[in-house]
């Protein structure tokens, strides 16, 4: 056997073991990968003269609370004493603060940030209807508290945990890979994501605005089963069958976009609206979830279109293209069964 046929020999075998050591990687992370990045909650609002309500959320993951802690400015004290209340996802807690003077113009340092991945969302709310929103990271782990930061700042503050939200929220960039291995014809791959992007942005904001209420745990599970239908759908067209994803794919995107738009809620639920500032803050996250969408989007065309003209990746896309469906299905699926123990 000439060296050329023994290596073709060999390439199923060694794709056989990448796949497998891929899974391996995988699983363990998949559980990390599904909307564990929350960020932390601080809002802090004046009741009376230098006096202030505060309320602290942070994120517990596996049992544990996020290692940060609130430090006002020097002449700050405690009117009560720290309320704590355990939530399923995050610990509560309440209590009030006093500082001759206000604390317009001090700094709030959240210590032990740094030392995080997670960004911490800061609303001010003054007595003269004043307020700021600040999403504060790792990397600046403090702010200044102004007086007043208008719309720009709220928009800005919303468009960025919108973007980062898709970026970070694995099961459902997985389920636009899908769409795309599904869809081949650039236009009907638009109208099809176009449709996507309608429904969720409707369940979005009616599941924000309170006209829809369903627990988080079975719409997470639900979504995870959305990309196994669409990894089964793959399957079949890779076969020659006909479905009706195949022929309509932007009715059945539109279907699921629905329920992608409740798995939005619930993440935009655990960081809380501005009051007054709702409609702002809904839309400046939506424009950021789409933002984040295109680029994703982006990003996969043109390594399609890069791969195809590498010679490797044209001789590993035999074995390639029908591992791609399983590899998604196979991961959905631990998603899928992991999401359905929290009901």
């Amino acid at each position: 056997m000439s060296r050329q046929r023994r290596r073709l020999a060999l390439l199923p075998r060694c794709l056989r073991s990448v796949l497998s050591m891929l899974v391996l990687l995988v699983l363990p992370l998949s559980a990390a990968w599904a909307h564990e990045t929350r960020p932390a909650y601080l809002e802090i609002s004046e009741t009376a003269p230098g006096r202030y309500d505060v309320l602290w959320r942070t994120p517990v993951l596996s049992g544990m609370r996020l290692p940060v802690a609130v430090q006002f400015a020097a002449g700050t004290r405690n009117l009560t004493e720290p309320a704590l209340r355990e939530l399923p996802d995050s610990l509560l807690e309440r209590r009030v603060i006093e500082r001759p003077g206000g604390l317009a113009g001090t700094r709030i340092d959240l210590v032990g940030l740094q030392a995080t991945i997670t960004d911490v969302l800061v609303r001010v709310q003054m007595r003269d209807g004043a307020s700021s929103t600040t999403l504060v990271h790792p990397s600046q782990p403090w702010l200044e508290i102004a007086a007043e930061r208008g719309w720009l700042a709220v928009s800005g503050a919303y468009l960025r945990h919108g973007f980062d939200h898709i970026l970070l929220g694995y099961d459902h960039l997985l389920f636009v890979l899908a769409l795309i291995l599904i869809v081949r014809n650039t236009r009907t791959l638009l109208w099809t994501v176009t449709a996507f992007t309608l429904a969720h942005s409707i369940t979005l904001a009616l599941a924000t605005l309170g006209v829809l209420q369903i627990p988080g745990p079975p719409v997470e599970a639900s979504i995870a089963l959305s990309i196994m239908l669409l990894a089964c759908e793959i399957v079949r067209l890779q076969r020659g069958e006909t479905s009706l994803t195949s022929r309509w794919p932007w009715l059945v995107a539109f279907c699921f976009g629905l329920l992608h738009g409740l798995g939005f809620a619930s993440a935009l639920a655990g960081i809380g609206l501005p009051r007054g500032d709702i409609p702002l803050a809904l839309a400046a996250f939506n424009v950021g979830v789409e933002v984040g969408q295109l680029a994703f989007i982006a990003v996969v065309l043109v390594v399609l279109a890069l791969a195809r003209r590498i010679k490797l990746a044209v001789s590993l896309a035999p074995y390639a293209r029908p591992a791609a469906p399983y590899a998604i299905g196979i991961v959905a699926s631990f998603w899928f069964f992991e999401r359905l123990a929290k009901f």
